[in-house]
C-alpha cells in the first residue's frame, strides 16, 4: 500500500455468504464469503407441490445453516409460474454481486420465461464488528448447525416423501389391490410418526421402507401407461 511493491493486486471481497432459504427454513448459500467482487453465481430450483404458481424466493446473508440466524436482506415473488407437477418447474436464481457492491437477485422459470428480481446492498447497515460476530459466531455453532441441518434434510425429504406417496395412492388407487394400499398407508404412517422425532437415521430409515414397497407399483402403473400409449401404433 506504500507503493513499494508493483506485483501485487488488492481485490474486493464479499465479507459474508449469501444465498436464499429452502426448504425447513435452511440457507442455500449461492455466494461464499470471500468471493471477489465482482462475481455472478446461480442455482436451479424447482417446486414442491403440485400445481404451484408463486414461489417465494427470500434472500439472506450470513454464516448459519437456519436463515432465522441469519441477516435477511430482501424478499420477491415470482409469480405467474405454469401449474404443473411438482419437480417439473425449472427455476433459475443467479445472484449478480458487482463492484459497487450492489447484490442483483433474479429468478425466471425456464418453460415460461417468467421473471423477477430484486437489487440490494449486502453491506448496508452493517459494521465491522458485526461481521465479525457473524463468522464467530457460526464458528462456534459450526457443530450444533451441521447435526440440525442434517435432520431438516430428512424431515424434509421425508414430508415429500409422504406427500408423493399419498397423491400416488390418490391417482392410481384403481390400479392397486387393496392390500396393498393398505401396507402403504401403514408406512406413510410409520414415517410420519418420526418426522419430528429429531432422529435422522430413523427417519431415513422409514423413507427407504416406504420407496422400497412402493416402487414395484410405480413400475406397474408406469408400464400400464406407457402400453396404454402405445396401443394401434408400430414400433
Amino acid at each position: 500500500m506504500a507503493g513499494n511493491r508493483s506485483d501485487i493486486l488488492l481485490l474486493d471481497v464479499t465479507p459474508l455468504s449469501l444465498g436464499i432459504e429452502t426448504m425447513g427454513g435452511l440457507m442455500d448459500v449461492i455466494i461464499p464469503r470471500n468471493s471477489k467482487v465482482p462475481t455472478k453465481a446461480g442455482r436451479q430450483y424447482t417446486t414442491s407441490i403440485d400445481g404451484q404458481v408463486n414461489m417465494k424466493i427470500s434472500v439472506f446473508q450470513g454464516e448459519r445453516a437456519l436463515v432465522k440466524e441469519n441477516r435477511k436482506l430482501a424478499e420477491f415473488d415470482l409469480k405467474g409460474i405454469p401449474a404443473m407437477p411438482a419437480g417439473l418447474p425449472k427455476v433459475d436464481i443467479n445472484f449478480l454481486l458487482n463492484a459497487d457492491g450492489i447484490l442483483t437477485v433474479q429468478a425466471i422459470e425456464l418453460r415460461s420465461g417468467v421473471k423477477q428480481h430484486v437489487e440490494v446492498k449486502p453491506t448496508y447497515g452493517l459494521t465491522d464488528q458485526e461481521v465479525e460476530y457473524m463468522l464467530i459466531d457460526s464458528i462456534t455453532h459450526a457443530k450444533d448447525d451441521v447435526a440440525q441441518r442434517m435432520v431438516i434434510e430428512a424431515r424434509t425429504e421425508g414430508e415429500q416423501m409422504v406427500y408423493t406417496a399419498e397423491r400416488f395412492i390418490q391417482k392410481n388407487g384403481a390400479y392397486l389391490a387393496v392390500n396393498e394400499i393398505a401396507k402403504t398407508n401403514e408406512f406413510i404412517e410409520a414415517l410420519k410418526d418420526v418426522l419430528n422425532s429429531g432422529n435422522k437415521d430413523l427417519i431415513l430409515k422409514k423413507i427407504d421402507e416406504l420407496n422400497e414397497f412402493t416402487r414395484p407399483f410405480a413400475e406397474r402403473v408406469m408400464d400400464m401407461a406407457i402400453s396404454t400409449a402405445m396401443k394401434g401404433k408400430a414400433i
